[in-house]
C-alpha cells in the first residue's frame, strides 16, 4: 500500500533534471525539502543530494521508493527505464501517478510497461536548472483533473508548459529539448567571430550571450514575430544585411531546421 501519496515527491535517479525539479519544487513552496524522496544508487549522487536538500530522503532502490511515495517522476534516461522497467512494473499500483521525462518513450509504451494509464509524459530541458525550462507535456487517458494541475504546477516550477500530444513531444524534443545545444552553438560561434574581429575571448562571449538574452526575451515580451523584429534592425545598404546575406548563402536557416527534424527523428527511433 502506498503512503503518504500528497506529502511527498519521489523522484526514480537523482541526476541533474531531478535535481532542477526539485529546487523549483521546493523554490515555489510546493514541497520543502523533507517531503523528497529519491531513489538514487549512486553513492556518491546519495551524497550530493542529501547535501544540496538537507532533510530529503534518499534511497537506493526502487522498490524502497514506489511503497512510500505516489506521485513518482521517472527521471532515468530512456535506455535505463527499458531496462528497470520489468522490474519497476510489480511495485506499480492504482494510486500511482507517474511521470516521465525520458526521451522518445510513448505514452502507449510506458502504459505497456507499468500496466497502467495514470502517467504523464513531460520533455522539459536543461534550463530547468535555472528555473526557465521549456516543457512540453502529455497526459495519459486515467490522469484526474487534480493530478494534471498538479503536474503542471511541478513544470511551472521550473519554466513554461506548453500542452501538446504525445505524438507532438517528438517534435518537442527535437526543438526545445535539444534546443539548447544548438544555442550554445550560436553563442560559441558568435564569440568566435568576435574574437576573430579583434574582442578579447571574455568580451566576445559576454557580448554574444548578452544579445542572445536580450533578443530572445524581446520576442517574448512584444509579441511580435522574430521577422519583424529582424527587419527593424537590418537598415538599407548596412552590416545587418550584409551580414544576414552570408547566413543565407552558408544555409544557416536550413541547417537549423534540418536539425531539429533530426533530433526529432532520432526521438522517434527510441521509441522503437
Amino acid at each position: 500500500m502506498v503512503v503518504n501519496e500528497i506529502e511527498h515527491l519521489g523522484f526514480l535517479g537523482g541526476g541533474q533534471m531531478a535535481s532542477a525539479l526539485a529546487k523549483g519544487a521546493v523554490a515555489s513552496g510546493l514541497f520543502q525539502n523533507d517531503a523528497l524522496i529519491f531513489g538514487e544508487p549512486s553513492l556518491a549522487q546519495q551524497k550530493k543530494l542529501a547535501s544540496e536538500f538537507p532533510g530529503c530522503t534518499v534511497v537506493a532502490s526502487a522498490a524502497e521508493l514506489f511503497p512510500v511515495c505516489a506521485r513518482i517522476v521517472l527521471a532515468v534516461k530512456p535506455q535505463i527505464l527499458k531496462e528497470i522497467a520489468t522490474h519497476i512494473r510489480p511495485l506499480v499500483h492504482g494510486d500511482h501517478l507517474l511521470i516521465s521525462i525520458a526521451a522518445g518513450i510513448t505514452l502507449s509504451q510506458l502504459s505497456d510497461f507499468f500496466n497502467s494509464h495514470k502517467i504523464v509524459r513531460v520533455m522539459p530541458n536543461t534550463p530547468a536548472q535555472i528555473l526557465e525550462s521549456a516543457s512540453g507535456i502529455a497526459f495519459g487517458r486515467d490522469v484526474s483533473d487534480s493530478d494534471r494541475e498538479w503536474t503542471q504546477k511541478l513544470f511551472r516550477s521550473v519554466g513554461t508548459v506548453v500542452h501538446v500530444s504525445d505524438s507532438q513531444l517528438h517534435a518537442v524534443t527535437g526543438l526545445s529539448g535539444s534546443g539548447p545545444a544548438y544555442v550554445l552553438l550560436v553563442i560559441e560561434a558568435l564569440s568566435d567571430g568576435g574574437v576573430a574581429s579583434g574582442l578579447a575571448r571574455d568580451v566576445a562571449t559576454q557580448l554574444a550571450v548578452q544579445t542572445v538574452l536580450g533578443t530572445a526575451k524581446m520576442v517574448l515580451e512584444t509579441g511580435l514575430h522574430p521577422a519583424v523584429l529582424r527587419d527593424q534592425v537590418t537598415s538599407p545598404g548596412g552590416t545587418t544585411i550584409a551580414a544576414l546575406q552570408i547566413l543565407e548563402q552558408r544555409g544557416v536557416r536550413s541547417a537549423l531546421m534540418d536539425a531539429v527534424e533530426a533530433a526529432t527523428n532520432r526521438s522517434r527511433e527510441l521509441a522503437s
